[in-house]
């Protein structure tokens, strides 16, 4: 996958943002992510319910998720190293209960068997996809792999909120165009909007929903 405006190889752009910066330095670095948190409990799921992290990178959320003793989580980036990077994080008693796979979310190969899902859990990746193609392939995915019922939390930037991200063009949303890109065999159940407050103390309009699956 590739940013045609800055010709970047983003596999490799993504590697180097991890290896460069720890992460709690990262601009999209959260502690506790809370939000996140409270849509997810939203859910009432199942301990052993499959749960997905798109475009996972480092987060946190995972490390909160074992701690809350879900045994089923898979995370996905396109960076090896963020992966990397959470594995080493994780104690060795939870490591079985996850999942890493390195995979592009936009021209899926691993991906496309990770079936049955109960909550899709895409925190601010699906901003970067800015071409139709991409945008339709990821989605397509989502509608495949996420089981009737299940949950889909979806977040990014805001149609007020930054334009960059990392560097890279981002392409901004409300709840009504995710809904637009699900479709009619998707309800809202939530919308919000939420100002992050990064890292580096700079706000960033975020729009969070969460759907189920009909």
């Amino acid at each position: 996958m590739k940013n045609d405006d800055c010709n970047i190889d983003l596999k490799s752009h993504w590697n180097k943002a991890y290896e460069k910066s720890p992460t709690e330095k990262l601009g999209w670095y959260e502690d506790v992510p809370n939000l996140s948190l409270e849509m997810i409990a939203r859910c009432k799921l199942d301990k052993n319910a499959k749960i997905f992290i798109a475009g996972a990178g480092s987060s946190t959320l995972i490390d909160t998720l074992l701690e809350q003793e879900y045994t089923q989580i898979v995370a996905n980036d396109i960076s090896d190293e963020a992966l990397e990077l959470l594995q080493s994080r994780i104690p060795s008693n939870k490591q079985k209960y996850l999942d890493c796979v390195v995979d592009d979310l936009t021209n899926p190969t691993l991906l496309k068997s990770q079936t049955n899902i109960d909550l899709w859990v895409d925190r601010a990746v699906v901003h970067f996809f800015l071409k139709e193609a991409e945008q339709e392939t990821y989605f397509n995915l989502i509608k495949s792999n996420v089981k009737k019922g299940a949950y889909v939390l979806l977040a990014a930037f805001a149609l007020d909120g930054a334009k960059k991200c990392s560097g890279l063009d981002v392409f901004r949303y409300n709840a009504q165009m995710f809904q637009e890109r699900l479709g009619e065999d998707f309800k809202l159940n939530v919308a919000k909007e939420h100002v992050f407050i990064n890292p580096n103390g700079d706000s960033r309009a975020y729009i969070y929903t969460l759907f189920q699956k009909k």
